[in-house]
């Protein structure tokens, strides 16, 4: 892990008609994560230059687009970043198989995700 960019997520009160906005604009492709209202953007392929994502539920009005940065420990990104002013956001937590995810906001308020992969993760 690079402490880079690797996803973003984009919140919607409307799904499908933004999932056919980014399909009918840039020609991105979708697929659905299981039963959630949480779908895979493809944006491209593998050699050009980019980051996929995703197009989300909102949860609220005005929730703002997501990018998540991957580190390769999560606690001490968080050490660093409460350390340097920043807040977190929403605390760890596990996504089964994939890793360890949490929130956080930095000194402007921007939000951001954090990612450590951990196939292990419960």
């Amino acid at each position: 892990m690079s402490n880079r960019v690797i996803y973003f997520e984009i919140p919607s009160a409307n799904p499908d008609t933004n999932r056919h906005f980014y399909e009918t604009v840039f020609g991105w492709q979708f697929q659905q994560w299981g039963a959630q209202d949480y779908w895979f953007a493809h944006t491209g392929g593998e050699d050009e230059r980019g980051i996929n994502g995703a197009i989300i539920r909102e949860v609220g009005p005005q929730q703002p687009v997501i990018n998540t940065i991957a580190v390769p420990d999560i606690d001490e990104a968080i050490g660093r970043i409460v350390k340097e002013g920043g807040k977190v956001y929403h605390q760890k937590k596990a996504i089964p198989a994939i890793g360890w995810i949490a929130f956080f906001s930095d000194p402007d308020d921007n939000i951001f995700g954090l990612l450590q992969e951990d196939r292990e993760a419960r």
